[in-house]
């Protein structure tokens, strides 16, 4: 039993980490005026057990560490992936521009103490990369430093012990690499007098993203198509849009390839919102009109969602299933993963989808048979893209990318390699006929294992050498840490709130994102009850992560030559 409580074993180290996790999650449930850690708990309490003489095999906490971080950055690429690039179309590149400011400061704040203060650069490197919890970061630097040394004559053994004092001074810095840009975002907050709850209803009201649906009420008065049949004007003029109903006079149909459109027909179009010129120039303006207009005169129709469940029509165009003329029901939208994407003809379904339907009831009944709209068929969990997905991300984030005159090749590395590959299955895994889908609760239950396995492992390894560190001098890195977190987090926010505009959400993802920092980003979504912020975590995560490996590994070549 001693060596249960107090070895290195496999079962200790389990045992270890699920009290680490389970203490951690019941502290977070505490609020202090509000306000509470969340899961960065396990953190603090895997330090203090690593402290106190309690821990793990080194190569069970690295394992725990790097397994859970794929685990919680893949299931944020999945959920993320099927708004990922219109989100990064309407404001990608302002928000990755941000993010290069935040690494680009963090590094002036760096090379700026070691200047004033004559601490060694390659030390304060490995205080960087704790002071923005980026830990692939240390891996390079570390590595840079070793291959540097070896060059100039020192065995790789002695290398490799000289290199140790920038993990020490990582672990010192990484406490409050967390809780500083916390404290950002809460001050932040109470700056601006930021409302989240004002915050997120306003980012919900937005309808100028690209792809969702918007219905419009349009009269028919351009000559050009009078008279024309509907599957010609289609064809002549194309456009994102779907034709739900047809009101001639007090007449509501169902409308269908024949039908012919006269002046002064009604037409209940849903489209999306950069369509919304094109079809006011292509039928008429819009009239005064609501929804319910259509269905109190249109007592056969009815508007049903039905749900995608039977995984052979993943891949499948709209076109190819015909659901008008097989089934007479006309499609509008379709439902995923949150965002409504208009029914266009060309668009991929996949498994998990929800289309809103319009037409009779037995109609709709047929059509509910032929795509499943089974809820016992979603509840089985889709494994195989997830793991397979893995080895795809952990191939793409070990590919050298080689740079003229830095002898270490940068790496994506464990996390942001399969994050890039989850957020591509995530957008095009229809396409190629690839089931992605996972419930809102499977995929949630993935990312918070992830995330707990990830903290509670590197506060274990961190607490060892924790205190002896602060003790042997390391509180000055503590002090340099929370000025490399604190000032370029601070600037960042200011700018991206004051001269940006940007929504608090997108603020703490983009945050959250440049300092490569999960456990902020279980923090915000927590505390404030959205998963806005993993769409802008995901788009500034890739950027933010090869900047980081690079510059870590720039400042050791500075310093070592």
């Amino acid at each position: 039993m001693k060596d249960l409580f107090f070895g290195y074993g496999i079962a200790h180290s389990i045992m270890l980490l699920a009290f680490v996790i389970g203490g951690g999650i019941f502290l977070g449930r505490f609020k202090f005026k509000g306000i509470s850690l969340g899961s960065t708990w396990i953190l603090f309490l895997g330090i203090l057990m690593g402290h106190l003489g309690f821990s793990a095999d080194l190569d069970v906490l690295h394992f725990v560490k790097e397994f859970g971080l794929i685990l919680f950055v893949f299931s944020i690429g999945l959920q993320v992936g099927p708004g990922f690039f219109h989100s990064f179309k309407s404001g990608g590149v302002k928000m990755n521009l941000l993010a290069a400011m935040c690494v680009l400061l963090a590094v002036a704040v760096t090379w700026a103490i070691s200047v004033l203060t004559g601490e060694d650069l390659s030390t304060m490197t490995g205080v960087m990369s704790g002071a923005v919890t980026n830990t692939p970061g240390l891996g390079a630097a570390q590595q840079t430093y070793i291959d540097v040394a070896v060059e100039g004559g020192t065995s790789t053994l002695a290398a490799g012990e000289a290199s140790e004092h920038l993990a020490s001074a990582y672990a010192v810095a990484y406490p409050m690499g967390v809780i500083g840009v916390i404290l950002v975002i809460l001050l932040g907050k109470a700056l601006f007098r930021i409302d989240p709850q004002k915050e997120l209803e306003e980012l919900k009201a937005q309808d100028d993203v690209v792809d969702k649906a918007r219905r419009m009420h349009v009269a028919v008065e351009n000559p050009a198509i009078f008279g024309k049949k509907l599957q010609d004007v289609l064809k002549d003029f194309g456009g994102d849009f779907v034709v739900s109903r047809v009101m001639k006079g007090e007449q509501i149909s169902f409308p269908g390839a024949d039908t012919v459109l006269e002046e002064g027909d009604k037409l209940l179009v849903v489209t999306s919102q950069h369509e919304v010129d094109k079809i006011r120039i292509l039928f008429g303006e819009e009239v005064p009109m609501h929804q319910t207009d259509w269905m109190e005169k249109d007592h056969h129709m009815v508007t049903r969602r039905i749900v995608v469940t039977k995984s052979d029509l993943t891949g499948k165009k709209l076109k190819e299933l015909a659901f008008r003329s097989a089934f007479g029901v006309s499609v509008t939208r379709v439902i995923r993963a949150g965002v409504e994407l208009v029914a266009s003809p060309n668009l991929y379904i996949q498994m998990g989808d929800g289309l809103m339907c319009v037409g009779t009831e037995k109609n709709i009944e047929n059509l509910a048979r032929r795509v499943g709209n089974s809820n016992d068929a979603l509840n089985k969990p889709n494994l195989v893209p997830i793991f397979l997905g893995i080895v795809v991300g952990i191939i793409f984030g070990s590919i050298p990318i080689r740079f003229p005159g830095i002898p270490q090749a940068i790496k994506l590395g464990l996390a942001g390699g399969p994050l890039i590959i989850a957020i591509l299955l995530g957008h095009f895994g229809p396409k190629y006929k690839i089931t992605t889908y996972t419930t809102t609760s499977a995929n949630l239950m993935l990312r918070e294992i992830g995330i707990s396995l990830f903290l509670a492992a590197v506060g274990i390894g961190a607490g060892d050498n924790f205190w002896s560190s602060i003790v042997n001098g390391g509180y000055w890195w503590i002090l340099y840490g929370t000025l490399i977190t604190l000032i370029p987090v601070g600037v960042t926010f200011i700018v991206a709130r004051a001269l940006c505009h940007l929504n608090f959400y997108q603020i703490c993802g983009l945050i959250s994102g440049s300092c490569t920092n999960p456990p902020v980003l279980a923090f915000a979504q927590g505390m404030y009850g959205s998963d806005y912020t993993s769409v802008n975590y995901a788009t500034v995560y890739p950027l933010s992560m090869f900047l980081r490996v690079l510059v870590a590994q720039l400042l050791i070549l500075i310093a070592m030559a």
